[in-house]
């Protein structure tokens, strides 16, 4: 079994925020890290407070669009 290292200080923003704009950067829902917060594949968590809510989340869980 493989720990995983621990996440890097909150003053360190998600890697996600360096491939998306400005305009879709925000806080994380769980810890306030800077994070790509909406749009194009953008989520209101982090990587690293999204993996334990993944897990919680279970293998039946799928992404569904709500826009028409």
């Amino acid at each position: 079994m493989t720990s995983t290292p621990p996440p890097p200080p909150l003053s360190e923003p998600d890697p996600s925020t360096f491939t998306c704009p400005g305009s879709l950067v925000g806080p994380c829902s769980g810890c306030q890290r800077r994070t790509h917060k909406y749009g194009n594949g953008g989520l209101p968590l982090c990587q690293w407070c999204m993996r334990p809510a993944r897990e919680s989340w279970g293998s039946t869980v799928r992404f569904t669009s709500t826009r028409p």
